[in-house]
């Protein structure tokens, strides 16, 4: 994992540290391919330059997003902004359900919007996956 993720972790309060190192972990595990950094000041992780799954600290716990997740069809996630993404937010480690995030790892991998193409495609996207 890069060690700018450790960084932004470790800068976290304890119970979104554990959120946080959790996460990490586990979208490493189970996307061990990806390529991970810091960027737009959150950890994020690519799939051939796409971003797939990221996650950030807010005011109430730790964000996880999926660039793509609003084709996941999954009901423990929430639509986020105008394009693809969605969600999931939260404020203890425990809420963190590990066989939901699995699965949802497995569509991030096997469900992609191209983010990286959508400024020359002028905020247009198309599925990739």
């Amino acid at each position: 994992m890069n060690p700018d993720i450790t960084t932004y972790n470790t800068s976290q309060a304890l119970a979104d540290q554990a959120i946080c190192d959790l996460l990490a972990q586990e979208i490493c595990m189970h996307l061990p391919e990806a390529e991970n950094k810091i960027w737009h000041a959150h950890p994020v992780w690519f799939l051939d330059g796409n971003p797939v799954a990221g996650y950030s600290k807010l005011k109430g716990g730790v964000r996880l997003l999926f660039w793509s997740g609003q084709t996941f069809d999954e009901p423990g996630l929430k639509n986020e902004g105008s394009f693809k993404a969605a969600e999931a937010r939260f404020a203890t480690v425990e809420q963190v359900d590990l066989p939901n995030l699995a699965r949802w790892l497995v569509k991030a991998r096997d469900i992609q919007w191209d983010y990286k193409n959508i400024v020359k495609r002028k905020g247009k996207l198309e599925r990739l996956k």
